[in-house]
């Protein structure tokens, strides 16, 4: 399943270099964040939320991984997801790697966001994180091996994804 990306519909503000090009992902943790992203994507989307944004920005300020909609019957919630992916260490699962400080980032983005998405200023809003944790595997090249199922081309099933509704709260939204 593709990840459909919506974002078109919207005016995004893209972060570009000095020669006007958009900043590419060139590392390989820049790389295995993108992979990350894609798969929570796919997952999310599986659950039934809408893509409204990817890797939306505010120059100086930060970025939202993902913000989807989720569909009620009474009223729909505009939901800004933070993806995170971190090595089986004793320092931690993924979902912990969102602290204080990042929080208040996203909130301060996902503002950003609202401001210049007036269509969205009444939905309820929630923050949510979608936490992968996988194996301390590295390859040859010491790069963290993601590692999926050959016949399926999906992450092996301790990789799959820890979502967490509701991970923060935005106080004084």
């Amino acid at each position: 399943m593709m990840c459909y990306d919506n974002s078109e519909m919207l005016s995004r503000q893209i972060d570009v270099m000095a020669n006007d090009k958009p900043l590419m992902l060139t590392s390989p943790k820049q790389r295995q964040g993108g992979y990350f992203e894609q798969l929570a994507c796919e997952f999310l989307q599986e659950q039934g939320l809408i893509l409204i944004a990817k890797n939306w920005q505010r120059p100086k300020v930060g970025e939202l991984d993902l913000v989807m909609l989720e569909k009620g019957q009474a009223w729909s919630t505009l939901v800004f997801i933070e993806v995170r992916q971190r090595n089986r260490s004793h320092f931690g699962d993924a979902a912990l790697s969102v602290t204080a400080g990042k929080q208040r980032k996203i909130i301060k983005v996902a503002r950003y966001f609202l401001h210049q998405h007036q269509k969205y200023s009444d939905y309820e809003c929630r923050f949510d994180v979608i936490a992968y944790n996988t194996s301390n595997n590295k390859n040859s090249e010491n790069e963290t091996d993601i590692r999926l199922d050959n016949q399926l081309n999906q992450p092996l099933e301790k990789d799959q994804p820890e979502w967490l509704q509701g991970a923060f709260i935005a106080s004084a939204w």
